[in-house]
């Protein structure tokens, strides 16, 4: 893939998470599409996502993939609360741009009684930019704030709060 072949703008379907999900925010503005069963989660590369040399820091990434794993497995798992990660891997295979539409992608994904596993992958049009799995564990209680919506760990607050 060259840089003309860059995916440079959200793609239909996304939809932009609010502000106010706590450390989600250092992604803003970001974006997330759930399908059925499916998650994924987007974001134009930004200055304050990037390292000195004008390249998506690999925190960043990392929190892509950490948010998207969670989402995924809760989505398996069919209860929706707060999932804390328990182990996250990440392979960076190819830099990202400012400017660049990154989109990560839960693409195998198990839950057991109190573990979910995933894998997936973060993409911009073709070109793989890393690739992550992630374990996180589903809590005994109802880790969601009373009223809250759909997340993954990115819990929604209601139009009430």
């Amino acid at each position: 893939m060259t840089d003309k072949d860059s995916i440079t703008h959200v793609p239909a379907g996304f939809q932009r998470l609010p502000e106010g999900l706590g450390f989600t925010d250092n992604l803003q503005p970001i974006y997330r599409l759930v399908e059925g069963d499916g998650a994924s989660f987007g974001i134009i590369v930004g200055a304050h996502h990037c390292n000195t040399m004008g390249m998506c820091h690999g925190g960043a990434l990392m929190t892509l993939a950490d948010i998207t794993a969670a989402t995924g497995a809760n989505l398996a798992h069919g209860v929706i609360a707060g999932s804390p990660t328990v182990h996250l891997n990440i392979d960076f295979i190819s830099g990202a741009r400012q400017g660049e539409w990154l989109h990560a992608v839960a693409e195998q994904v198990t839950a057991k009684r109190r573990f979910g596993f995933c894998s997936g992958g973060i993409y911009n049009g073709e070109r793989t930019i890393a690739r992550f799995s992630g374990t996180v564990y589903f809590p005994e209680h109802d880790a969601r704030r009373a009223g809250a919506e759909a997340g993954d760990g990115v819990i929604l607050p209601t139009e009430n709060e």
